[in-house]
C-alpha cells in the first residue's frame, strides 16, 4: 500500500499530522509515539516577539468540545531557533511552523527566520491573527488582508507554504482562491470558531477574553462541510482539520477531498490518538482493497 501524500515541496509518508498548539513542540509526546511515524507536525503559534497569551482561565471543556483562547503563548521566534530546533531537527518527519502576528511586517520577519532552518521544510501562515493596523479584523476575514499578508510572507519565504484559513467568514472558499492565486502551496482548514460560555451560578464568562475558539467533535459537520466546498474551488492540496477523533474521521475529510489532515482537540484526550489513526487508515485500506491513499482524496459519492 502506498500510504504516502505531496503537499507542496513536503513527502508525507501518511496524511496524519498534528495540530498546531495542541502537540506543544513534540518533545512533551516522545513518551507516548513515536513521533517519526506521522506525516508531519505543525508546531505551536510562533511569532516575532515574545508573547504572555491571555490571562488566565483561558480553556474550558463545553459539550463535545473545548474552548481556548490562550492568545498564542510563545517565547518568540529568536528563541525558537535557538533553543527549540535544535532539539526536534533529528525528527524523520515533516516539521512545520505555524507563523502569526499582528501586522505584515511580523508575519514577514518571522517567516524569513524561519526559511534558514534547515531542517524545517514549510510553514503554516496562521491568517486567523487580529491584523492591529486594520483595527484587530482577522487577516483571514477577508479577501484583500488575507492576499496581502500572502503575497508578502511569499516573497521571502522559498519553501512550502500552507494557508490555515479562518471560518469565522460568509465564503471560505473565496479566502482559499484568493491566497492560493499569490502563492499559497496549500491551505489548512479549518481553524477554531468563535464561541463563547456562561457560567450560570456566577454570571461571568468562563474565559477571561468572553470569547475564544471553540475546537473538537462539535464543529466536525462544519468542517467537513468548508473543506468539501473548497475543494470545488482551489487546485492546491487541502489539509482538513477539525473534530478529528479517530481513523473514521480522518476517512471522512480525505472523501471530502483532503490531501492530508491535523489532528488537534483529540490529542489532549489521548496523546497516542495519532498513531492509531495512521494505523486506522491502513486497515481502512485493506478492508476496501485500496493500493493507494491519494485514491481516498475527493472519492465521496452523490
Amino acid at each position: 500500500m502506498n500510504t504516502s501524500i505531496k503537499i507542496g515541496g513536503l513527502d508525507l509518508k501518511n496524511p496524519v499530522m498534528t495540530a498546531s498548539g495542541t502537540f506543544g513542540y513534540g518533545p512533551e509526546f516522545e513518551d507516548f509515539i513515536d513521533i517519526n511515524r506521522l506525516g508531519g507536525i505543525v508546531v505551536k503559534g510562533t511569532t516575532l516577539h515574545h508573547r504572555e497569551g491571555n490571562a488566565y482561565p483561558r480553556m474550558a471543556e463545553t459539550p463535545s468540545g473545548m474552548l481556548n483562547a490562550v492568545g498564542l503563548q510563545n517565547k518568540g521566534v529568536e528563541k525558537f531557533c535557538t533553543d527549540i530546533y535544535p532539539k526536534i531537527k533529528h525528527y524523520d518527519t515533516n516539521i512545520l511552523v505555524n507563523v502569526s502576528g499582528s501586522t505584515v511586517d511580523e508575519y514577514v520577519e518571522t517567516a524569513r527566520m524561519i526559511n534558514e532552518l534547515d531542517h524545517i521544510p514549510g510553514i503554516e501562515l496562521n491568517i486567523s491573527c487580529p491584523n492591529v493596523k486594520e483595527g484587530g479584523m482577522a487577516f483571514g476575514t477577508s479577501c484583500p488582508s488575507a492576499v496581502a499578508v500572502t503575497h508578502a510572507v511569499r516573497e521571502v519565504y522559498k519553501k512550502t507554504m500552507v494557508v490555515k484559513l479562518s471560518p469565522n467568514v460568509t465564503n471560505i472558499a473565496e479566502i482559499a482562491k484568493a491566497v492560493e492565486s499569490v502563492g499559497a502551496d496549500g491551505v489548512s482548514l479549518i481553524n477554531t470558531l468563535l464561541a463563547m460560555a456562561i457560567n450560570a451560578e456566577t454570571r461571568k464568562s468562563v474565559l477571561s477574553t468572553i470569547t475564544g475558539g471553540l475546537s473538537g467533535p462539535a464543529i466536525k459537520p462544519i468542517a467537513l462541510r468548508m473543506v468539501w466546498q473548497v475543494a470545488q474551488e482551489v487546485k492546491i492540496p487541502i489539509i482538513g482539520m477539525g473534530g478529528i477523533m479517530n481513523a473514521t474521521d480522518a476517512i471522512e475529510f480525505m472523501l471530502a477531498g483532503s490531501s492530508a489532515i491535523q489532528v488537534g482537540t483529540a490529542n489532549f484526550i489521548d496523546p497516542t490518538v495519532t498513531i492509531k489513526i495512521v494505523d486506522g487508515i491502513e486497515d481502512y485500506m485493506r478492508r476496501h482493497g485500496i493500493d493507494d491513499v491519494n485514491d481516498l482524496i475527493g472519492a465521496m459519492g452523490s
